[in-house]
Parts: structure tokens; C-alpha cells; sequence
């Protein structure tokens, strides 16, 4: 998963589905109640958490292995 904290854009892979919003990462005072994210119902990839508006991008990208 990539974020980019000036825009809210999180990129997301397969691998990492069901997305929610807040992300694990997610500062605690910006936090919400947990909503998922239909990114495979999207038609283009794209959708964005009713909440905070933190767009989630579903990609071909393999995401990094875990240390």
C-alpha cells in the first residue's frame, strides 16, 4: 500500500483486498469508523471513503514483502 499524504491518494493491490478506511497507518486522531472499500465493484479501480474522502486505487503492482 502507498499513501500519499498531500493528496489522500492510497494506492492499493490485489493482495491487500478488502481495503478499509482508516488504513492500519492512520494517525488515531484522525481516525473514523472503519469502512470498506468496494474496489473490485468499481468499474475503473477507483473509490473513495464516504468519511474523509481519502481516495483508494486498485493496481497491478505487487505490493512489497513483508520484513
Amino acid at each position: 500500500m502507498t499513501t500519499d499524504p498531500e493528496t489522500t491518494h492510497v494506492e492499493v493491490t490485489a493482495d491487500q483486498l478488502p481495503m478499509h478506511c482508516p488504513t492500519p497507518d492512520a494517525p488515531l486522531w484522525n481516525s473514523h469508523p472503519r469502512v470498506y472499500i468496494p474496489l473490485e465493484d468499481a468499474p475503473d479501480g477507483v473509490a473513495s471513503c464516504s468519511y474523509c474522502g481519502t481516495s483508494f486505487k486498485l493496481t497491478d503492482k505487487q505490493s512489497a514483502p513483508a520484513d
